[in-house]
């Protein structure tokens, strides 16, 4: 096929956003192109914690957070940091993120984060049975762990909220109850909240790689170049990229954190952010894990990846450019050695990676704006992977022109008035 041929679809973005979606767009019948500047899951998608978390419905911007933030904010090394030199730049985004935590706001933050969870949900027991992988998944659930009788109160809204949405979970009031899911945590935590639907991925970037091979099996292409610009003109779009100019008939934009800059040759402005997210990588399981592991209070989890452990988590305000600030990972596998005494803290791989977040912690899956042809698919902050096969879905839809399986008004483009970069 050659670079100036018209394909139905090209997808840009080869994360598991971008992978799943070709994926779908391919099983409904299109001929797609995947194009990725580096290759299959070799951003966030290789890094993250491997967790399908559809009991996360609540956004970052809760109107809690705002008492929390300015002493967060101020770490450097806390669980919510912004960096120093980034601060004037990022200014307008934590402008929308405030508003995003007015009351009426995050109750419709909610329930869009909620349809979109369930519809997820749903689409990834499609997935595994479409592709074969139920061999890649751990059905383990997961634990959230609290110090003490008043973290614990200060956790039951949100506990209530997941019980008005449907989710399944066991509140846990013991050090001796949380030891018969996870044995060898430190006795300071002394409740938890065990969601038993709670699903893991055995490694995420094994998992996009095996959809890839997917793709390709049934005659998809993957290709290397950076997308430069997108120009819509009569019945197609024209990529500019650093192979020569290739042309669809329909774009999905699906580059991560990347993404506001192709749309910006789009002229269109979209706040897009990073959460920066670091993690440490150890060979061998020392503690026996068999639940996913989350220190809310903290802003980590731990993970089993591969025959390994992941400890991960954190969000540092710091964009694309700022050299990484590796002692945040240090950090968190201090705490993990403290919290888990059996841990050996030897021999991990440490990792940065960027994920792409808008104020109201809600994605884009719409069409763009100024270009009707070219679909918005990125924005999922820390929830890529869990909404992966369900935003897929909700692409493969638009691309054909009938109606998603659930309303996609609250993941518009437009719904920020945006003045920034």
């Amino acid at each position: 096929m050659a670079a100036t041929d018209t394909l139905d679809i090209i997808v840009i973005g080869a994360g598991i956003i971008g992978v799943t979606t070709a994926l779908a767009l391919q099983t409904d019948g299109h001929r797609v192109r995947i194009l990725d500047r580096k290759g299959v899951a070799a951003e966030t998608s290789a890094g993250n914690a491997g967790a399908f978390a559809f009991t996360d419905i609540e956004p970052l911007a809760s109107p809690g957070i705002m008492r929390k933030a300015p002493s967060w904010l101020l770490d450097p090394l806390g669980p919510l940091s912004l960096r120093a030199r980034y601060a004037l730049t990022i200014a307008p985004w934590m402008l929308l993120f405030w508003r995003a935590t007015r009351a009426d706001r995050y109750a419709a933050g909610v329930a869009a984060q909620a349809s979109l969870m369930q519809h997820s949900r749903a689409a990834l027991e499609r997935l595994i049975s479409r592709v074969s992988g139920e061999a890649m998944m751990r059905r383990e659930g997961q634990l959230q762990l609290y110090e003490g009788q008043a973290q614990f109160a200060a956790s039951l809204p949100a506990w209530d909220l997941r019980r008005q949405h449907g989710v399944a979970f066991d509140l846990l009031d013991s050090p001796g109850a949380i030891a018969e899911i996870q044995p060898g945590l430190s006795p300071r935590f002394t409740h938890a909240g065990f969601t038993p639907d709670w699903i893991n991925t055995t490694d995420p970037a094994r998992w996009t790689q095996h959809l890839a091979q997917q793709f390709i099996k049934a005659g998809g292409e993957i290709a290397i170049a950076e997308v430069l610009a997108l120009r819509q003109d009569g019945d197609g779009v024209t990529l500019e990229t650093t192979t020569g100019p290739m042309r669809a008939a329909q774009i999905v934009l699906a580059a991560g954190a990347w993404s506001h800059h192709l749309a910006r040759t789009l002229g269109e402005r979209i706040p897009l952010e990073t959460e920066r997210g670091y993690n440490t990588t150890f060979p061998t399981d020392s503690i026996g894990l068999r639940t996913h592991l989350t220190f809310g209070n903290h802003g980590f989890v731990v993970s089993r990846i591969g025959a390994g452990l992941r400890v991960g988590g954190a969000v540092e305000l710091g964009g694309l450019t700022l050299p990484p600030n590796f002692r945040r990972a240090e950090v968190l596998v201090q705490k993990a050695a403290a919290f888990l005494p059996g841990f050996d803290p030897q021999g991990g791989t440490q990792w940065m990676g960027f994920r792409p977040s808008l104020p109201d912690s809600l994605p884009v899956i719409a069409r763009a704006r100024r270009a009707d042809r070219v679909i918005y698919a990125f924005g999922h902050g820390h929830l890529g992977l869990t909404q992966s096969a369900g935003t897929a879905e909700l692409v493969a839809a638009l691309a054909a022109r009938r109606a998603p399986a659930i309303a996609l008004t609250p993941f518009e483009a437009g719904r920020f008035a945006w003045t920034g970069r």
